[in-house]
Formats: structure tokens, C-alpha cells, sequence
């Protein structure tokens, strides 16, 4: 029997959120999409990748796998790349995982078979599929899956550029055998570099989805696990090592029951098993 579900997805950010489109010059400027309005026109309003959002989810779910495998500092690098980000397609005598072994892996390895990989020449197809993280306004209507009360507003009044220092260590480095070049031209000759960041700010709602597409009862469970981790622990965009990302999840009650088995005693059951098959994996 297999399993299809969609988790509708509302989140608020409790901090700026950067999600890099391009760098111009010292300006990290957002990522944006078009968007065509009911008259036709076109507005670009700052969205977060379904790729990042993914990506978020497939590090929560490594790690939770890695709790109950325990397989820290076993796997080969290859291995642990695929868990962990998706792994690259390479070069390969190995035979393709087909069949029964495509089977067996995904009965005993849930990382793989919901997120999927690269394993070897051929990729692994999971059975999850992700939207993009849209926000919340007045521009982003004619895409938002629900309706929302009260006033929305407009992406104009979410975007911010947020401005940092930071020490050019190779010039402080060099100061005391190093002509400053900026000395003899009126240059003020600081050691301080400043860039920008475009950001979403604070406050800022968004929507999103997840959808479990025929999967298993073990991959229903799995990508639950995931997302209640998520509710508690996840974040959005990059820079969070300065506090950027931070938000508060609120999953949406779905007709769907609960998961029905327990993948954590499952995984656990046969781990020694699941190791080996991961150490046999094609790098």
C-alpha cells in the first residue's frame, strides 16, 4: 500500500532572511521571481528556492538517520555527500542499483528513498516533492495556494538592505611592510570593508508545501519525523551563522492520519544490515 500526502506549510520569520539571486559588486541581491499579475503586468517579488527549502529538509533528515544508524564517521565521503546533499552523478563499473536492490534500499535507508540521490552512475528518484517558500503579499496573490484575512503587504515593504563591516585581513595582515596605495591620493586607507545584504524582514509570513508522492508507510513516517523536526529546529536561506533564518512553522491539519509505524525502530531493527548497504554503495 503506498502513501500520498500534502502538508500545507505557513511559516513567520523571526529574522532577516537572505536567500541569495546575485552579487553586484559588495550587494548580495535577492532572489526573485516573475510573477504575472491579473492585468498583465509582471512583478518580480523575493522568494526562497524550493531547491534551498529542500535542501534544508534533506540536513534535518541526514541527521535524524544518523542518530539511529549512529554511522558518524563510518561511511566512505561519497556516501555520506549523497546522504547528505544529494551526491554528483560519476564514472562508474559498478552496476546501477535496479530491482530488488533499489527495494531493499529504500526499505532499509528512508533518507534515500524520500529525498533521492546521485548514487554511482544513475540517480536514485525519491518520492518527495517541494514548493517554493513564497511570501506573503499583495504581489505573490494570483500563486498563493490559500486565501489570507486582513491587510497584506506589499513585497516593497518586506525587502530591506541590511549593511555589514568586516577587517580586510590580508591588508591589516601586511600593514607594517606595505605601502598603503591610497596615501599619496587623499585615499582614507581602512582596513574596513563594508558589503550588503538584500533581506526579508522580520515578521515577514510565507507559505509552502511538501507533498509525499506513493510513498511508504516507512517514508510517511519518515517525512513526518522531518517536518515536526523542522517545526522545531529549521530555518530558511543562508547566513544563519549572523543570525539570519529564523523562523516560526505551523503545519497545516490535513484529513491524512498519523503514520501508522514507527521508523525509528524499523531503521533501527536492521541497522547493521543498512550499514552494509550503504558501505556497498558505487562512489
Amino acid at each position: 500500500m503506498t502513501v500520498s500526502r500534502v502538508w500545507e506549510i505557513e511559516m513567520t520569520a523571526r529574522s532577516p532572511i537572505s536567500h541569495r539571486g546575485e552579487l553586484i559588486g559588495t550587494t548580495a541581491i535577492g532572489r526573485r521571481m516573475k510573477i504575472i499579475q491579473p492585468d498583465g503586468s509582471v512583478e518580480l517579488v523575493p522568494v526562497i528556492s524550493g531547491n534551498s527549502f529542500r535542501g534544508v529538509l534533506r540536513r534535518i533528515g541526514e541527521e535524524l538517520l544518523r542518530d539511529v544508524l549512529g554511522y558518524e564517521g563510518k561511511l566512505p565521503l561519497a556516501v555520506a555527500h549523497t546522504l547528505r546533499n544529494g551526491g554528483a552523478i560519476v564514472k562508474t563499473q559498478a552496476e546501477p542499483i535496479t530491482g530488488r536492490r533499489l527495494h531493499q534500499l529504500r526499505e532499509l535507508i528512508p533518507q534515500l528513498s524520500v529525498f533521492g540521490g546521485a548514487v554511482g552512475a544513475a540517480p536514485i528518484d525519491g518520492c518527495l516533492r517541494v514548493g517554493h517558500v513564497v511570501p506573503i503579499v499583495t504581489e505573490a496573490t494570483p500563486i498563493l495556494r490559500r486565501e489570507y484575512p486582513g491587510p497584506i503587504p506589499s513585497r516593497f515593504d518586506i525587502e530591506a538592505l541590511e549593511s555589514y563591516s568586516h577587517l580586510d585581513d590580508v591588508t591589516t595582515g601586511h600593514a607594517g611592510t606595505t605601502v598603503d596605495p591610497d596615501a599619496e591620493t587623499g585615499g582614507s586607507g581602512s582596513p574596513v570593508m563594508r558589503y550588503d545584504i538584500e533581506t526579508l524582514a522580520p515578521g515577514t509570513r510565507f507559505e509552502s508545501w511538501v507533498q509525499l508522492n506513493r510513498g511508504s508507510d516507512l517514508d510517511h513516517a519518515f517525512t513526518a519525523d522531518v517536518l515536526a523536526e523542522f517545526t522545531r529546529t529549521g530555518w530558511l536561506g543562508g547566513r544563519t551563522g549572523i543570525g539570519h533564518g529564523q523562523i516560526a512553522t505551523t503545519l497545516a491539519p490535513h484529513s491524512v492520519g498519523a503514520p501508522v509505524v514507527d521508523w525509528r525502530e524499523i531503521v533501527a531493527a536492521r541497522r547493521d544490515e543498512a550499514l552494509e548497504t550503504l558501505l556497498s554503495l558505487p562512489t
